[in-house]
Parts: structure tokens; C-alpha cells; sequence
């Protein structure tokens, strides 16, 4: 029996471990943010690979850039104790909280001057006698 670390993926297992489609996974190998090994013809995926694929995905979903993803991954093969890496995600989650918040902001202006005209318009079609949910 293999030992957990020793456990390969194909691209369809770990597409469907992922839940993505292997397009997904060639995309981050084509730009280089996995880089597989080869069984003959076959790419085959490491547990670290799937960990990498994570992080990849973990990343987009918060929205960070690829390149931004790819500094992260480049610290997480070069700095053992990992300090490098933990400060520039600090740095770029402190800058995407910091953004979301200005388009929170943004929003919620947006959101009052809509309310607003909504109401303007209610009222108006009130004054003229027409029901405005017609």
C-alpha cells in the first residue's frame, strides 16, 4: 500500500476532487502555476500539486490576480519556514480587505441613490393617481 504523500492524481481525479473541469487544471499548468509530472504520456499530480490547486483556487475565489497567486507560490517552494510567505499574504489580504471595503462603500452609495429615485418615482406616479406596482 502507497503512502498517502507517494498518492498520484490524473487530471480527471483531480479535476473531479476539485470539483473543476481538467480544462481548469491544464489553464494553471499552461500558465505555469502546477507543474506535473509525466507517466509516459499521462500528467500526473502530486499531493503537493493538489495543495498548490487549492491555494489557486482559494486565491481567485478571494480575487486575487494570478500573478499575484503565482509570487504566493513561488515563496511557498523557496522559504521553508514559510515567514516570507505569511507576510506578503498578510500584505496582499490587508490590500484586498481594504479594497472590498471601498467598493462596500461605493455600493451602499449607490444603493441609497437608487432607494432614493425609487421612491421619487413612487411618489410621482402617486400624484397622478396611477399605482406604481401596475
Amino acid at each position: 500500500m502507497t503512502k498517502l504523500d507517494d498518492r498520484f492524481y490524473t487530471v480527471p481525479e483531480l479535476a473531479k476532487d476539485l470539483g473543476i473541469t481538467p480544462r481548469t487544471i491544464r489553464f494553471y499548468e499552461q500558465k505555469g502555476l502546477v507543474n506535473p509530472q509525466r507517466a509516459g504520456t499521462t500528467r500526473v499530480y502530486t499531493r503537493q500539486d493538489r495543495a498548490k490547486l487549492l491555494i489557486i483556487l482559494r486565491g481567485k475565489r478571494l480575487g486575487f490576480s494570478l500573478n499575484e497567486i503565482a509570487d504566493y507560490l513561488d515563496l511557498y517552494d523557496a522559504d521553508p519556514t514559510q515567514a516570507e510567505q505569511i507576510k506578503m499574504l498578510l500584505r496582499r489580504v490587508r490590500g484586498r480587505i481594504s479594497d472590498l471595503e471601498e467598493q462596500r462603500q461605493a455600493l451602499d452609495v449607490t444603493l441609497d441613490e437608487l432607494r432614493d429615485i425609487e421612491q421619487q418615482s413612487i411618489d410621482a406616479l402617486e400624484e397622478k393617481g396611477i399605482n406604481p406596482d401596475s
